[in-house]
């Protein structure tokens, strides 16, 4: 049993799984999914449609889609930490009418991890992707770090977002917590196994209502083991200490598009959302981890702003 807290922020109780039972597919799969799409394009046994974007000579961006591909198309951006398909059900549940797309940033998951990390480097990428996959135009979802991309986005680009949705967005935090976490994930923390990754998960105070089911999704697509047997997150530790740098710097202006902003209730993220007629602020139940805490009030809020 692992102790998690309600919106209440009393304590309860969650039924794990029989140890192993996702372990044991780790370890005697495909190494949680990696070796599996560096193959190249195309559809995966799980329905997600799999690719490669090349970025420049060396460095290769990872994209996965979901629903109509004729849809009008919905890019994903991640936070740090994070990956692509965080917004896997989402896109299956919830946007099935449109092309969903999840990507994962320089330095995190599938793609590339080699620098630069700078946010005037992550915006290039994704301009460039979405115009390789011919989105050029679009609605963007951006949560934590990812909304202040879809910001910086829609300030230097604006003809390139329709709408934007930003999740608990992390603009303009302050240094000392920014430096904080940036100690935080230059650690280099490892898992004897994905239970023992879900349960620091569940201690650490940055998820209320996550469910055991929810975070083992996340463990599957997101630890890979390395040569000495144990488990990491798969991402660039340097490239989230200059994300937890670019989040305190200034904040880059409001989107003049239609602006969705759904706020985590008990989010250690302060947003400051200004009165303004094109910009909608909900706030939901839960954390910082949006579509974690409260799946159905989140994307109920996303749902409602598509129309």
């Amino acid at each position: 049993m692992v102790a998690a807290r309600d919106d209440d922020g009393q304590s309860r109780r969650l039924r794990r799984p029989p140890r192993g039972s996702l372990f044991g597919h780790l370890a005697t799969g495909d190494r949680l999914g990696r070796a599996a799409c560096r193959g190249g394009n195309g559809a995966r046994d799980d329905g997600i449609r799999q690719a490669f974007r090349q970025a420049g000579a060396r460095l290769r961006l990872s994209v996965v889609e979901w629903g109509d591909p004729a849809g009008t198309p919905v890019i994903c951006l991640h936070g740090v930490t994070g990956h692509g398909r965080r917004f896997r059900r989402l896109a299956e549940e919830r946007l099935s009418a449109y092309r969903v797309i999840g990507y994962d940033c320089r330095g995190h998951g599938r793609s590339g991890w080699e620098p630069p990390w700078s946010v005037e480097q992550h915006v290039a990428d994704v301009v460039e992707t979405s115009d390789a996959l011919g989105a050029s135009r679009a609605t963007w979802v951006g949560h934590s770090f990812g909304g202040k991309l879809v910001a910086e986005l829609a300030s230097r680009h604006p003809d390139r977002v329709e709408r934007a949705v930003l999740l608990d967005p992390a603009m303009q935090l302050d240094p000392a917590v920014a430096g904080e976490r940036a100690d935080l994930t230059r650690a280099d923390v490892s898992f004897a196994d994905a239970d023992a990754a879900i349960e620091a998960r569940l201690g650490d105070g940055s998820v209320f209502t996550t469910s055991w089911e929810t975070l083992e999704e996340e463990m599957r697509e997101h630890l890979i083991e390395g040569r000495d047997g144990r488990f990491r997150m798969q991402y660039a530790p340097a490239a989230a200490v200059v994300a937890w740098s670019e989040m305190a710097s200034v904040t880059p202006p409001w989107p003049g598009c239609p602006t969705l902003v759904v706020c985590g209730e008990q989010s250690w993220v302060t947003v400051t959302v200004p009165r303004n007629g094109h910009i909608t602020r909900v706030d939901v139940p839960g954390g910082h981890s949006i579509l974690w805490d409260d799946f159905d009030a989140a994307a109920d809020a996303i749902v409602q702003f598509l129309g």
